[in-house]
């Protein structure tokens, strides 16, 4: 990152270039990863576990919504552009 508030590979504005980072990360963890572990313990015969995984889940697809509404503002707001 830059003092100028740029990241230097990409030339978004650092706030731009985090929610993007941040969207990556949690479609990461939503579409592999928690499906992996609730699997998991679904197979462990724990209930608790899935209950867990579930509202978890949830959590992060709200997550999902907001980096994206947030996302589109910053396209709207042409931020996108080098």
């Amino acid at each position: 990152m830059t003092s100028t508030g740029r990241h230097q590979t990409t030339g978004l504005d650092n706030s731009t270039f985090n929610i993007l980072i941040a969207l990556g990360k949690e479609a990461q963890f939503l579409y592999s990863t928690i499906d992996t572990y609730r699997s998991d313990a679904e197979k462990a015969n724990r209930s608790d576990l899935v209950n867990m995984w579930n509202t978890i889940k949830e959590d992060r697809q709200r997550h999902m919504q907001m980096l994206r509404g947030a996302l589109e503002q910053e396209a709207k707001d042409e931020k996108l552009r080098k």
